[in-house]
């Protein structure tokens, strides 16, 4: 420290001979200076190492939050995804309801139909039964008797058809399974083995749904 204040001294007193004559007359106030200035220094150094260390070094209250937030975060996103699977099963069990709704619309005479194709196959069978050669204008009741017939026939064939209802009378069609009841397979001249050369019962499908297959004989190799 009495280097530093020769040098000092030294210094000072080389270029200005007034500031000479006034540190000559107070040495102690230049020690007392240098002092203040190194002790200075050293405070600031040691401020700044301790901020260091409290940037490096969080606290217990920082570790505490950290912690949280990521637990926080965890639990948002296991609710994120429940909230997005939960949307998923809702709108999957919307279309589902949907669908049955559309089809209980759709089908939901399907029960009825079936009764009054029973209606429809003996209007057919009573129109079929009747000799053609006796509708003559001298049979006037066995006439009107046909013809009242016929009428109530093909107004019951016009509600079916307006209600999706349509006959299958597949005679020389391929057979399908889905649609036609094979009651027999016989060899015939001139038929296409796997068609259908005889329709027994006719079949009706319920909007593109098979309701009652058609009874069918069809051709076989001979």
């Amino acid at each position: 420290m009495a280097a530093v204040a020769q040098c000092v001294w030294g210094a000072l007193r080389s270029r200005s001979p007034l500031l000479s004559l006034t540190l000559r007359t107070s040495p102690r106030l230049l020690c007392v200076a240098t002092q203040q200035k190194s002790t200075g220094q050293n405070l600031e150094e040691d401020q700044g190492q301790s901020h260091n260390e409290q940037k490096a070094e969080p606290t217990a209250a920082e570790r505490m939050l950290t912690e949280e937030k990521a637990k926080l975060e965890e639990q948002l996103k296991e609710v994120t995804d429940k909230y997005k699977r939960a949307l998923a099963d809702a709108e999957n069990v919307r279309q589902r309801s949907q669908k049955l709704v559309e089809e209980a619309k759709l089908y939901g005479i399907q029960s009825f139909c079936k009764d009054l194709l029973e209606v429809a196959d003996i209007l057919e069978k009573a129109t079929e039964s009747v000799p053609k050669e006796e509708i003559k204008d001298e049979n006037p009741h066995l006439k009107s008797l046909y013809e009242g017939l016929v009428m109530t026939e093909v107004q019951i064939q016009k509600v079916f058809k307006k209600h999706g209802l349509l006959r299958l009378n597949p005679v020389g069609a391929k057979f399908d399974p889905y649609e036609h009841e094979a009651l027999f397979h016989a060899p015939m001249e001139g038929k296409e083995p796997g068609t259908i050369a005889l329709v027994s019962k006719i079949g009706y499908k319920l909007h593109g749904r098979t309701l009652r297959p058609a009874l069918v004989g069809v051709v076989k190799d001979a």
